[in-house]
């Protein structure tokens, strides 16, 4: 009996301590986390290098800027400019102009494919070659994005790449030329002189 209670403690004992380590792997992966992801989405704007791969079906690859609400992207075709109150989206090929209003949807059909909200998800760590590798789980029912595989520098805690499931498949972003910080407003401003020979098409709200 005495024997059974001491291996009871035991096993108690070390299942307590596997959950503490468990809950600090998860509380620093947080806070790893939490650092690159304001590094990028912070008030101090950030840009960054893209090559994306959906599942050997679309390759692209960009460069995007990002500070505050504002946004703009370059790619080969499409190029994007978000003020924070207008979205103008350049289709080089079609020679069209589109504007939205700053948070519509009507842009970007995939959107909601690859919605992705922080706290949905369970976290946790672990060390590589490439670099600290951050894991995330999406809790039931949540929409969006279901796994992220993102690997950050060890030293600048900047991002390097992103895997991501969607549904059944993934995609992966490789990150390059990263900077944080030192981004000027007018980089946001949309060149209208260059494309006014292109169709203007506008659809914000009316009225």
């Amino acid at each position: 009996m005495k024997n059974r209670l001491f291996a009871v403690i035991a096993f108690l004992a070390i299942a307590m301590t596997s959950m503490g380590a468990n809950s600090t792997n998860a509380a620093e992966a947080r806070k790893m986390f939490d650092s690159t992801y304001n590094m990028v989405f912070g008030e101090q704007g950030s840009t960054l290098h893209y090559n994306v791969n959906i599942i050997g079906i679309l390759k692209v690859d960009g460069t995007i800027w990002y500070k505050g609400k504002k946004s703009r992207f370059v790619e080969s075709r499409y190029l994007s400019w978000n003020d924070g109150v207008k979205d103008y989206w350049v289709d080089q090929k079609k020679k069209t102009v589109t504007l939205y209003d700053a948070g519509s949807e009507k842009k970007d059909k995939y959107s909601s494919k690859f919605e992705f909200h922080p706290n949905d998800y369970d976290y946790s760590w672990e060390n590589s070659k490439e670099g600290y590798v951050i894991l995330m789980n999406a809790h039931k029912n949540t929409k969006g994005i279901k796994h992220i595989k993102a690997i950050i520098d060890k030293k600048t805690k900047a991002p390097i790449s992103l895997k991501i499931k969607v549904l059944w498949f993934w995609t992966t972003v490789n990150i390059s030329r990263f900077q944080s910080g030192n981004i000027k407003d007018d980089v946001f401003t949309f060149p209208a002189a260059k494309y006014k020979d292109y169709k203007f098409i506008d659809e914000r709200k009316k009225g």
